[in-house]
């Protein structure tokens, strides 16, 4: 309740903006993480079992793109909430 009167005098920003914005960011970071994790993971792999290079780039690839997919998501449903 204080917060929003803080927010709300500060000039205008409604607690929906800051939860979008906050939503928005969360969402980059997390996708930024995963696709990080993936790629170390990947690269480990390959170093362990060289011989499964392009099996392990296609899954690499395919789970990246879904990641980044429900990123985007995301950030649309945070954009939609403005």
């Amino acid at each position: 309740m204080v917060l929003a009167t803080l927010l709300s005098a500060a000039g205008g920003l409604n607690l929906g903006t800051l939860g979008a914005t906050i939503g928005v960011g969360l969402a980059a970071i997390g996708a930024a993480l995963g696709i990080g994790k993936i790629g170390a993971s990947a690269m480990e792999a390959i170093a362990r079992q060289p011989e499964a290079t392009d099996n392990i780039r296609m899954n690499m690839i395919i789970v990246a793109a879904l990641i980044e997919g429900v990123a985007l998501f995301a950030v649309v449903v945070c954009f939609l909430a403005l």
